[in-house]
């Protein structure tokens, strides 16, 4: 996910792609563990993308309080 896309989201879209990147990411784990998994790059691509919308998070929030 690009960090454009993720910048034109509101907060509360901000949250709710938080939970369902967590939600992707825990599904990949599970995966891994029971050894389904073929590629483990997406695991890395989806902490990537869960990183990128916590900042984005937190920049509008220091915007906001700023």
């Amino acid at each position: 996910m690009k960090v454009k896309e993720i910048r034109d989201l509101s907060p509360d879209e901000l949250k709710q792609k938080t939970a369902e990147l967590a939600e992707e990411l825990f599904r990949l784990q599970l995966r891994r563990t029971s050894g389904q998994l073929d590629s483990t790059a997406m695991l890395g691509r989806v902490k990537k993308d869960i990183a990128r919308v916590k900042t984005v998070m937190s920049e509008k929030r220091r915007v906001q309080n700023g």
